[in-house]
């Protein structure tokens, strides 16, 4: 939550698992969504939201395929997933984000992303990336090597 510090708006958890991250980030004042697969964390999951009171404005769990979400709706996004899927997420995020967005990463970092911070060490690192920087460093790495 440290590296959502000073931002507001919707917020999708990428593999919400036990949706602690979603509860944290609701109770901050974020539009949550919680994207999970497993239904044994969902359930468990949406039982806790309900058993809490925490209110479906401000999180939701999902048993939805992220990958065939649209997510331009999100400007902050959340993600502790393998890093064998952190390529083809890279490339999601980038086509789909809006420039505002801010993306953290939870022990796995974007290969090859200028991160705007960090938090933490060893199994507990996160990263933050501004959609704007990475996008804008890309260009520049682009274009350094086509000249």
């Amino acid at each position: 939550m440290k590296l959502l510090e000073g931002r507001t708006g919707r917020l999708a958890d990428l593999g919400s698992g036990d949706g602690r991250l979603v509860f944290a980030a609701s109770s901050a004042g974020f539009q949550c969504t919680g994207f999970e697969i497993n239904s044994i964390l969902l359930a468990y999951s949406k039982s806790k939201a309900y058993w809490t009171g925490v209110p479906s404005s401000q999180a939701v769990f999902v048993k939805k395929d992220f990958w065939k979400t649209d997510l331009s709706t999100y400007n902050n996004v959340t993600a502790f997933l393998a890093p064998g899927v952190m390529e083809a997420l890279r490339e999601k995020l980038l086509k789909e984000l809006p420039d505002d967005a801010r993306v953290i990463a939870c022990r796995f970092p974007f290969p090859h992303w200028p991160h705007h911070s960090s938090a933490g060490s060893g199994l507990d690192q996160t990263w933050a990336y501004d959609i704007s920087t990475v996008r804008t460093s890309l260009q520049n790495v682009q274009s350094a090597m086509s000249a």
